[in-house]
């Protein structure tokens, strides 16, 4: 019997990657993060105002249910859709915070908020399909859609628009091929919400067109100045998709939620079992000591935390030359642009964040990640860390802008 040789590694080189990977662009944020950490492992002090992660970590009484889930040997495959106990506290999350009856049927959990939004592009979303999104966005959703064929088509939007999607919008870019948009309320990277009518409005205009919508609500309870408002209030059809990284502060934990039409649960159930098999098992478990009263007590200081460091941080960048139009109202990000501020050797929005680095050791995200709207003239701020660092952090700006 003959037996092949292995590759040698020129034939390995010669292997084709799929097509669709070379429409996917780079994190650049992940770059941004990589070369803070080569810096603060060569001594600098280096200040992270790039990734968009809470410093906050979960509570002791989350990181408990998980150790006992483990102990007991609670560890083994979930449903598909989720723990039935989990789904059911998340249902009564959404009647106790937003006074919606969701059915526990509907929920469906997911290793994060990513493979949320990877299930629907999944379900939705056919080769030549168009959906239409603001620019700037979150980067990973047009890349999203790109994985399953479909052609994300970034719509300009402005500070009077609050940076979202709007019904004007969806009518004027509508065409033949289009069949949905993917909005996030709040935003990444701007932090705005769209006001109730605006949401309104845009999921009618979806409707009227008998397109699907998919809501991203990851940031909703990180909310500032003003009761949020579900999509799912406004509309039975809508998909939503939220998780346990930002307001419950789960980030490595990989776990999320989705809220699908009724008559969509099989759909997303049989795709959730060939792709994913379940969210992890002591995750879940842990996840479920979330909506305990003592918990949501301590996620409830930390993001009125979150709104110190964001009504700290913006007038202070606005009184150095910062345009921050739109007083961002939730997430942890402000989106400023860099046109007054901005010197002739970092006239544009890398080489300013790149410099920054550099020399102040302050590490934020340039405008080139989230679209292509003037993205040479933005950058973006997260305030998920830690307000005495947010000051230093100001302090050295000012320093590299030669006003301190």
């Amino acid at each position: 019997m003959s037996v092949k040789p292995p590759l040698d590694s020129q034939a390995a080189r010669a292997l084709q990657v799929a097509g669709r990977v070379h429409a996917i662009e780079p994190f650049r944020v992940m770059e941004m993060v990589k070369a803070a950490g080569e810096l603060k492992r060569a001594g600098a002090d280096v200040i992270s105002m790039s990734v968009g992660e809470p410093d906050f970590t979960a509570p002791e009484i989350v990181a408990a249910a998980a150790m006992e889930a483990i102990r007991g040997g609670i560890t083994q495959y979930t449903d598909s859709l989720g723990l039935r106990e989990l789904r059911e506290a998340i249902s009564g999350h959404y009647a106790a915070t937003h006074g919606l009856d969701i059915d526990p049927r509907r929920v469906v959990v997911t290793a994060g908020a990513s493979a949320g939004l990877l299930l629907a592009c999944a379900a939705l979303v056919a080769e030549g399909d168009e959906v239409l999104m603001p620019d700037p966005c979150y980067p990973c959703n047009r890349h999203f859609v790109t994985s399953f064929g479909g052609s994300p088509v970034l719509v300009p939007a402005s500070s009077a628009d609050r940076y979202q999607l709007t019904a004007a919008h969806v009518a004027g870019r509508w065409t033949g091929r289009t069949r949905g948009v993917l909005v996030a309320s709040p935003s990444n990277p701007t932090g705005t919400s769209m006001t109730p009518q605006q949401l309104r409005d845009m999921l009618g205009a979806v409707e009227a067109r008998g397109g699907f919508a998919i809501v991203d609500e990851i940031y909703q309870g990180l909310t500032y100045d003003h009761t949020p408002v579900s999509a799912l209030a406004l509309s039975d059809q809508v998909i939503t998709v939220n998780s346990f990284s930002k307001y419950f502060n789960m980030t490595g934990w990989r776990l999320g939620w989705l809220v699908v039409p009724e008559d969509l649960v099989a759909v997303f159930e049989k795709l959730a079992q060939n792709l994913f098999i379940c969210a992890p098992t002591v995750a879940q478990h842990a996840a479920l000591a979330c909506f305990t009263p003592e918990a949501l007590a301590i996620f409830e200081e930390r993001r009125r935390e979150f709104q110190r460091r964001r009504d700290f941080l913006v007038p202070r960048l606005r009184a150095l030359g910062f345009q921050v139009p739109v007083m961002p109202d939730g997430a942890f990000y402000v989106y400023a642009d860099i046109s007054q501020v901005a010197h002739r050797d970092s006239a544009d929005s890398v080489a300013f964040s790149w410099a920054l680095l550099r020399d102040a050791h302050v590490a934020i995200v340039p405008g080139d990640d989230f679209g292509f709207a003037a993205p040479a003239r933005h950058v973006r701020f997260s305030y998920a860390t830690k307000y005495e660092r947010i000051e230093e952090a100001l302090a050295r700006l000012e320093r590299q802008l030669g006003r301190g």
